[in-house]
């Protein structure tokens, strides 16, 4: 786990390509303090610089940036290479003939540049399990390729400005070179204020963009062009129902996929250890790793004063029945707050996902102990945790029910009394505290009964917002995977799940993790993200995913032959903060400053009145809008960080 970031200069316009090459990397210190390293081809006008962070291979043999034996590849990599044994295994001479590879080290990423000097970039990159972002250069062919894992769990930016095409793990260090342009995007800046995230391929930057998922980017002789080379839709369409098992044979299977991906992930020459939640991802992932761990098994969980937010207890009754080595730090509001100021920092962008914020503070406690902790994410998306699996194909085919001519109908007719009833709330608000938006809720009903698709239904389920005038004035709509097409599957949940997994997890959960953990120099792996196990979630039927009420029926089943039902049976809890007490209490002074109507005016970029009437409400205590707000806050923090 490291960070990398480079340039490629086509005009041959960077001065001191080594210094400025250095500086970007430096920005990423976090992603890797253990060791550093650049390597540049003036007559190429290309730049890779590095930051390590030692997993595997802890000796200067897996220094990067790193050439391969050949001479003609030199790779910046950041991530974790699971399979990268049987790929060696794989890459052994076929006969007494073929000279063996003299191998430096056992690094992963030694074994990536012989899997491409073999085969080829597209093919090595499809035999990869496991998280990467990686910028290689081809000294023969004079090209420049970037990479990103299936499920975008590492970041990957590039830009290209003033001649130059600019790379990195994180958007500050791209910001370190001198081309960098960072003009705002208002259009992607109103994707954020609905999601409260930033959907890829587009940044809170205009020039500046995400490599998506599942994607090389190749630049060679002054052009380039992106290969997608793997597709969640696309494999799911194709194993789609296709296990013919019953629900103890798909837990069987699970149980089997489950372990081996484990215990890939524990590979490791320093201390692991896992977040433990009491939950059932979590919990399934350290019964797994008890029982192929010598060794004591480290986790990790953080507690909270508020009771319905605290899932401490639930976690140390999970840890005391496997016998886990638990360590449980209770945080204060004083100590989580401290932090609230420097999720700008962190995130490099807008982002709103208020469980960002115990997360960094799981992630500090974690790295206090082990550098590399195993978590559950991923396992909702695909077996199908989250309620909206039952709820938003049951929405979309009531409302694909009425004829397309109707719907659009009553949609006009809600847009028409909107504003009306808008109005007279208004007017009625000023005989009472306490005022309803109708004209609102007339908004969002427009809006449900637009939605072309289940798509566009997801979408809404994200957005807030809703049923307003748009919080960024003049904004275009952006394109995202909730205003694209409808994954090609015949069952609609899988097609609400495939939805969430290229966009929810890899924009969201995947940034979240990331960022935090990598904040405190800490490596978090994700074990149900195993290509293997994802394509058996999405072979099964959704009767084996979902039971009834009760979602990763699976997953539960599994569960249940390591942990007591009792101990892991509970409605689901996120991890949330007390973020409408905070609002109203401690940070009301900071949120009054970024809020005040007065600023929001001299920035021009949000719609004032608006933001200021929805925080004059929430603070007020006649209506929440603490999603609303938080978004707000969080670009306006952004902004100020940014010197905006």
């Amino acid at each position: 786990m490291c960070g990398f970031a480079g340039f490629l200069d086509l005009k041959h316009s960077t001065p001191d390509r080594a210094a400025v090459v250095r500086a970007m990397a430096a920005t990423l210190v976090h992603r890797g303090p253990d060791d550093d390293g650049i390597w540049t081809d003036d007559a190429a006008g290309i730049a890779l610089g590095f930051r390590r962070l030692a997993i595997l291979d802890l000796s200067p043999q897996g220094h990067q940036p790193m050439v391969s034996h050949d001479g003609r590849y030199v790779i910046s990599f950041n991530g974790e290479i699971y399979n990268h044994a049987a790929i060696k295994t794989r890459l052994l001479p076929p006969s007494a003939s073929t000279p063996a590879i003299r191998w430096r080290g056992h690094s992963d990423t030694e074994i990536l540049l012989e899997a491409v000097s073999a085969w080829g970039v597209e093919k090595a990159v499809a035999a990869f399990d496991g998280m990467f972002a990686f910028a290689l250069w081809d000294r023969a062919e004079r090209s420049l390729t970037l990479g990103r894992d299936r499920f975008g769990e590492k970041p990957l930016y590039w830009a290209e400005m003033g001649g130059t095409l600019l790379f990195g793990s994180e958007l500050k260090a791209l910001a370190a070179h001198p081309a960098w342009d960072g003009s705002l995007d208002h259009d992607a800046m109103a994707l954020y204020m609905r999601l409260g995230w930033i959907p890829a391929p587009h940044t809170i930057h205009a020039l500046a963009r995400k490599l998506e998922p599942g994607t090389l980017l190749t630049v060679k002789d002054g052009r380039r062009w992106l290969s997608p080379y793997w597709s969640a839709r696309g494999r799911a369409a194709a194993v789609e129902n296709s296990f013919q098992g019953d629900a103890e044979e798909a837990a069987d299977r699970l149980e089997q996929l489950l372990r081996a991906s484990v215990a890939l992930r524990m590979q490791a020459d320093v201390p692991v250890g896992l977040f433990l939640s009491g939950g059932v991802d979590s919990s399934l992932t350290a019964a797994l790793m008890r029982q192929l761990s010598a060794a004591p098994v480290h986790s990790f969980t953080i507690g909270f004063d508020q009771s319905s937010l605290d899932e401490s207890p639930h976690a140390r009754a999970v840890a005391d029945h496997l016998g886990t080595v638990h360590t449980e730090v209770r945080i204060s509001d004083a100590e989580a707050l401290e932090l609230v100021p420097r999720l700008p920092v962190l995130y490099d962008e807008p982002f709103a996902d208020s469980a960002a914020l115990p997360t960094a503070l799981l992630a500090q406690v974690t790295r206090r102990s082990v550098t590399v902790a195993l978590s559950g994410d991923g396992a909702d998306e695909l077996f199908g945790g989250y309620g909206i699996y039952r709820s938003i194909p049951r929405d979309w085919a009531a409302l694909a029910g009425f004829p397309a001519g109707l719907r659009a109908v009553g949609a006009g007719a809600a847009r028409l009394l909107a504003g009306p009833a808008e109005m007279l709330a208004d007017m009625a608000a000023k005989l009472r505290k306490r005022r309803s938006h109708p004209g609102y809720r007339l908004g969002r009903t427009a809006e449900h009964l637009g939605a072309a698709s289940l798509a566009e239904l997801l979408g809404l389920h994200y957005s807030r917002w809703r049923g307003m005038p748009a919080p960024v004035p003049g904004a275009r709509p952006a394109a995202s995977r909730f205003s694209g097409p409808t994954p090609p599957v015949r069952d609609a949940a899988l097609a609400t799940m495939l939805l969430d997994a290229e966009a929810y997890l890899p924009d969201d959960l995947c940034v979240k993790t990331d960022r935090a953990t990598m904040a405190a120099s800490l490596e978090a792996r994700l074990p149900f993200l195993d290509p293997a196990i994802a394509e058996f979630a999405w072979s099964l039927p959704t009767r084996l995913k979902i039971e009834g009420a009760t979602g990763k029926a699976v997953l539960r089943r599994v569960l249940y032959r390591h942990v007591p039902r009792a101990l892991v049976d509970r409605p689901k809890m996120g991890f949330e903060v007390p973020l409408r007490r905070w609002l109203t209490g401690r940070l009301r002074d900071w949120a009054d400053d970024l809020l005040s109507e007065d600023r929001l005016r001299r920035q021009g970029l949000l719609d004032a009145a608006l933001v200021a009437r929805c925080w004059s409400e929430h603070r007020s205590g006649a209506k929440n809008w603490q999603t609303e707000i938080w978004h707000a806050l969080m670009l306006q923090a952004w902004l100020e960080k940014m010197g905006r």
